[in-house]
């Protein structure tokens, strides 16, 4: 998982980046590289081994709005992390996790502890410390609430994924989430238009950026089947610290008092819950 986190942290360098080096070229440009290169990680070598049908899996409805719910999600992020940069945008993606724990009870009928109800509060006053003090003037207010709208989206998609069942690989999942992301995409760029990179070099960060995306997200399957779902989940926050150190080493962002304080408050809470959660099904058994 650790590799994951890893490549998803280098993605985000690669997002930001290319924003960076071409300030007027549309997000969705970076997203369409990203998911066709992902589409073809996935499709090329089923079709090489006669099995482009499989990816199909059984066509249920959840499949279809995990896509768009995850391909919504991945552009809204996207946006957001060249419109707060590495850190601060990591942080609140990884919110989308608490938002799972919260809805639990309700959309996948798994009670919750005390202590994990605690914990989720304390997540959410990180996220309060982010967004302190709220001002809708402010600059990176806006920004501020995409990220949670791209959060509530993503834990959607995640609980779409957990409605698909056992029956459909990961591949499949995956899959669907790229058709259903292409799809978007291309009904986007017939109302506004598709910009390409006119440069070498953000033509080159869009496609590490989808190379690496496609790698984390192979790696974190593997992760999930191989490892405790708790363990996988706390070491995913690996990534928004990585991004951390992304910012401040290559583009000298440094976060706030407040937004540190309340990534920090994240941080510990998000760990701590995939744990909490974990026991909190074992005592409920």
């Amino acid at each position: 998982m650790l590799g994951a986190c890893f490549f998803f942290s280098v993605m985000s360098v690669c997002v930001y980046a290319s924003a960076y080096c071409e300030p007027g070229l549309p997000v969705t440009a970076i997203s369409f590289i990203r998911i066709l290169i992902n589409l073809a990680v996935l499709a090329v070598p089923a079709m090489l081994v006669r099995q482009a049908g499989a990816l199909w899996g059984d066509r249920r409805p959840s499949l279809w709005l995990r896509g768009l719910f995850g391909g919504t999600a991945m552009v809204l992020s996207f946006a957001v992390i060249q419109l707060l940069g590495l850190a601060e945008s990591a942080f609140l993606g990884a919110s989308s996790g608490v938002i799972i724990v919260a809805l639990g009870p309700w959309l996948l009928r798994q009670p919750n502890s005390p202590l994990t109800w605690f914990a989720v509060i304390g997540a959410f006053c990180g996220i309060g410390l982010i967004f302190a003090p709220f001002d809708l003037n402010e600059e990176s207010t806006p920004g501020r609430l995409i990220a949670m709208s791209a959060s509530l989206l993503s834990a959607m998609a995640y609980l779409m994924v957990a409605r698909a069942g056992t029956s459909n690989t990961p591949e499949t999942v995956i899959f669907y989430f790229c058709i259903v992301s292409a799809m978007l995409h291309l009904g986007w760029f017939g109302y506004a238009g598709l910009s390409w990179p006119q440069t070498g070099s953000v033509w080159a960060l869009a496609i590490l950026g989808g190379f690496a995306a496609s790698v984390a997200q192979s790696l974190m399957t593997r992760a999930y089947q191989t490892a405790p779902a708790a363990l996988v989940s706390a070491v995913g926050y690996t990534t928004p610290v990585m991004n951390l150190l992304w910012g401040l080493a290559l583009f000298n962002q440094i976060p706030g008092p407040n937004a540190l304080a309340g990534c920090t408050l994240i941080l510990l809470c998000g760990v701590a819950l995939p744990f909490l959660t974990a026991r909190s099904r074992t005592w409920s058994d």
